[in-house]
Formats: structure tokens, C-alpha cells, sequence
């Protein structure tokens, strides 16, 4: 896009989905289960009734969706934790992580409890390299090349599993919906990230406001029972 032109989406009054991490002092989830579990929290609220039709949330999604589709992850654990499930919201559990996502509020209209949650301080760690991709699981890969922080990267992959859905058939969305969004997280080969960014497959673009340059984070590969046609071979 050359300096010239502008994108509809900055004209847009502009939102934010915003994910709270529960991060307890003493018992931080691995990354994976939190990069993972974030991606499931991002689909439950797209396909929540409360953000259809005529549902409560419904005029806030459709409005960031509309603009651009930005995502911010912050911390919280114990009072801090609390007092974000007190608040309209979905929480999905993970095999340790737990995180709660929350209806788009504007950029500069966050509700108080979670304005004041911090967004560094994100850093996971796997206690073990993640096991084989389940079967039947869609895989969001990322960047090799890239250094983010837990929360960047759970942002990341929420935006990789929603460019999915939106790229999937309908029937491919209802399994997958029913399935409970069977998915996976891991880090690309350098030479596999070569040809999954030459795909075609679904791919996030980062802005670059964030910790990184503008560029591709996440590609989304399908599998064989959800999005087969976008699917490329694993080995």
C-alpha cells in the first residue's frame, strides 16, 4: 500500500478484544497451553450467542470487526484475577492455563478492573517441547525468525485461528465449532515457514505497533477433518 492510499478500516472508530492470562506466582502455565488456550478463547466468544444476531455483544464485535481486529493480552493472578471474572466475559481452561476474554471495548474505553492489569511481564516458558499435533487438530504456526512475549504471541495466534474460521466453509465451521475447536500451537522450521509463507494459506500480517516490525506471525493450516482444502503435507 503505498503512502498515498488509506486503508477503510483506520476510518472506523476502532476496538480492541482484550484476553486476561491467569498467571499465578507460584503456578505460571507452560506457553503452549497458553498460546493454545487463547486460541480457543477467541473462537468462543466469535461464535458465543451473546455475539450474534441480535446478542448483547453483538453490536461490539461487529464494530471491531469491522475495523482493524486488534487483540491485547494482560496479566492477572489472585484479587486482580478475581475481579476480571467478575465481568462479562468467557473463560476457557486449558490443560494449566486459563484465560478470559472479554467483549470489544474501544481503544481508550477499557473497563477500569482491566485497565489496570499489566501487559509486559508475559513470559511463559514450556517446561517441555509440545508433543505431536493431535490428530484432526488445525495447526497456527509461527514465525521462527520472530522473538515475542508470551502475550504478544497469544495475541498472534488468536488472530491465526480467526483468519481460519473465516476461511473455512461453513459445514467446516460447524465440525470444528461441535469438535471444540480442536487446534494446536508450535514453532515453524525455518524451512517450513519458507513454504508456509508462500502457501496461500491464511496468514497474520502484524501492524508492527508492538515489539515487532510489520510482518507474517502466524500461518493456519488446516487438517484433514477441518479446512482440508487448505491444508499443506506436515513432513
Amino acid at each position: 500500500m503505498s503512502s498515498n492510499d488509506t486503508d477503510l478500516r483506520d476510518e472506523k472508530p476502532q476496538f480492541v478484544l482484550p484476553l486476561v492470562v491467569r498467571m499465578e506466582r507460584d503456578a505460571p502455565p507452560a506457553r503452549t497451553d497458553a498460546l493454545e488456550t487463547a486460541a480457543r478463547a477467541v473462537m468462543e466468544i466469535l461464535t458465543d450467542a451473546r455475539s450474534l444476531g441480535d446478542g448483547e455483544w453483538a453490536p461490539a464485535m461487529t464494530d471491531w470487526q469491522d475495523a482493524r481486529i486488534r487483540k491485547v493480552v494482560r496479566r492477572a493472578r489472585g484479587a486482580e484475577w478475581r475481579r476480571a471474572e467478575a465481568l462479562p466475559g468467557i473463560t476457557v481452561a486449558g490443560e494449566e492455563a486459563e484465560v478470559r476474554v472479554f467483549p470489544p471495548v474501544p481503544l481508550d474505553g477499557w473497563p477500569k478492573e482491566l485497565a489496570k492489569l499489566q501487559v509486559s511481564g508475559t513470559e511463559l516458558d514450556d517446561p517441555a517441547a509440545p508433543g505431536p499435533v493431535p490428530e484432526g487438530a488445525v495447526v497456527l504456526w509461527i514465525n521462527p525468525g520472530l522473538d515475542m512475549s508470551a502475550g504478544k504471541t497469544m495475541a498472534q495466534t488468536g488472530h491465526g485461528a480467526q483468519l481460519l474460521w473465516w476461511a473455512m466453509t461453513d459445514a467446516e465451521r460447524k465440525e470444528w465449532q461441535e469438535a471444540g475447536f480442536p487446534l494446536a500451537v508450535r514453532t515453524a522450521a525455518p524451512g517450513r515457514w519458507a513454504a508456509l509463507a508462500a502457501s496461500g494459506l491464511p496468514t497474520v500480517r502484524d501492524a508492527g505497533f508492538t515489539e515487532i516490525a510489520p510482518g507474517e506471525t502466524v500461518v493456519s493450516e488446516g487438517s484433514d477433518r477441518f479446512a482440508p482444502r487448505l491444508r499443506l503435507p506436515r513432513a
